[in-house]
């Protein structure tokens, strides 16, 4: 098969999960579309290079994570501009209330908490491969998923078990 049908059958695929899993990160629709088209176009130029293609799934969620963290450092430099409109702060229509807090909560984490969270509670990856994502230490990882955690239930109070149970079963 060739990497143009390959790389279309992957993207038809996979593209709403990785528009959500980007979506988690940015909190932000328009940012979370252009990470993911950032992160297409990677693995498209880079597909014809690699030599094993079983694990593209996890290569392009580490794109799509990079990409959105490289934004985030690039962003710090970048000055806000006055617009009549308000930013877009919304999440899906179909999901309930509690998901809607908990995202926004989410939200408010430093970029690689944020990061963290979502690679290990959303995609179910271990700190192992959390790190190797990140390209950084296990301990790094550890460190991150605590605070993150931390800051989560300092946001939401005693609310925070009710909305997110998977992740405070397993803090």
């Amino acid at each position: 098969m060739s990497w143009d049908a390959e790389f279309t059958r992957h993207f038809d695929r996979s593209a709403a999960a990785m528009r959500f899993t980007a979506y988690l990160l940015c909190g932000n629709w328009h940012e979370a579309e252009d990470v993911v088209q950032a992160a297409y176009l990677k693995l498209y130029l880079a597909g014809p290079r690699m030599a094993h293609r079983d694990g593209v799934d996890a290569y392009l969620r580490r794109i799509v994570v990079r990409t959105f963290l490289g934004e985030r450092r690039k962003a710090r430099w970048r000055r806000e501009r006055v617009t009549d409109e308000l930013p877009e702060v919304g999440a899906p229509a179909q999901l309930s209330e509690d998901r809607v807090v908990l995202w926004r909560a989410l939200d408010a984490l430093p970029a690689k908490q944020r990061a963290v969270l979502v690679l290990r509670f959303w995609h179910d990856l271990g700190v192992d491969e959390v790190a190797r994502s990140l390209r950084c230490t296990s301990g790094t990882v550890k460190s991150h998923t605590s605070r993150g955690l931390a800051a989560l239930r300092r946001r939401l109070g005693a609310d925070f078990a009710e909305l997110w149970p998977e992740v405070s079963r397993n803090a």
